[in-house]
């Protein structure tokens, strides 16, 4: 286990392992993800207490509109109101969670997180953790959304990142103050990700009830670029949903 206020470059190295090696024997990306989100909600501990620093842990992942099944898709609709959606538009798809409540354990109890469709970059920019997230990732809005094999080529390999608030309570970045995070004494919000080589964007978000140094955050570049070798051969074969 490891304490998330005094996070070790020690601790980073076996963390980084060891979620790397949770697609053994895994049918699906969804599958991978459910384990990453899980480890890291029952191994990142609050000292003080012994129990999950994190009251939510989160997997998402962009993809196409019109590859998702039909629940999903109502779900993206549902976000809408009634405007159209293109078959190629990026959804934001939660692919795995894990937290304090029972209904976030299971994607399908989500509401409102499990299929974001990213329609525009006016959508995305209405949206200011999900634009956050992107640009502290050092991505272009544009790019996560866009659906051109040429640009997909050329950022499948940039630098992996962190979106990090250090104070969450009072965040514009962060949603729900009222209803989630002040109640669960949300203090700090971490997320890492990055493109896969399908030009998807994966992100996994850390929501921890302990405050996180900005050193331990940096730490998690690393972490994503292991989560990202275990997520990317399902990603290569088109195998992301549990069947």
């Amino acid at each position: 286990m490891y304490n998330l206020a005094t996070f070790t470059e020690e601790d980073m190295r076996r963390c980084a392992v060891k979620l790397r090696n949770l697609d053994e024997r895994s049918e699906s990306m969804e599958e991978t993800a459910g384990r990453i989100t899980r480890y890291l909600y029952e191994n990142l501990i609050d000292q003080r207490t012994g129990k999950p620093a994190c009251a939510l842990v989160r997997f998402f992942k962009t993809h196409p509109y019109g590859d998702l099944g039909q629940e999903l898709q109502e779900e993206a609709q549902a976000i809408l109101k009634g405007r159209s959606i293109r078959r190629a538009t990026k959804c934001l798809t939660l692919l795995a969670t894990a937290g304090d409540e029972p209904q976030w354990n299971l994607r399908q109890e989500s509401m409102g997180h499990q299929a974001i469709p990213l329609i525009d970059q006016d959508f995305v920019n209405r949206a200011p953790m999900i634009s956050q997230l992107i640009q502290q990732f050092g991505l272009d809005i544009s790019t996560v959304i866009d659906t051109t094999p040429t640009l997909i080529t050329t950022v499948a390999h940039k630098a992996f990142n962190v979106f990090y608030v250090a104070e969450a309570v009072g965040s514009p970045y962060i949603p729900a103050q009222r209803e989630f995070v002040i109640p669960y004494q949300v203090q700090s919000v971490l997320g890492f990700g990055g493109m896969l080589p399908s030009g998807s964007l994966f992100a996994v978000i850390l929501f921890s009830k302990v405050p996180i140094p900005f050193k331990t955050a940096t730490l998690f570049r690393w972490i994503s670029a292991y989560v990202r070798i275990a997520a990317a051969s399902f990603d290569q074969r088109g195998t992301v949903f549990t069947s």
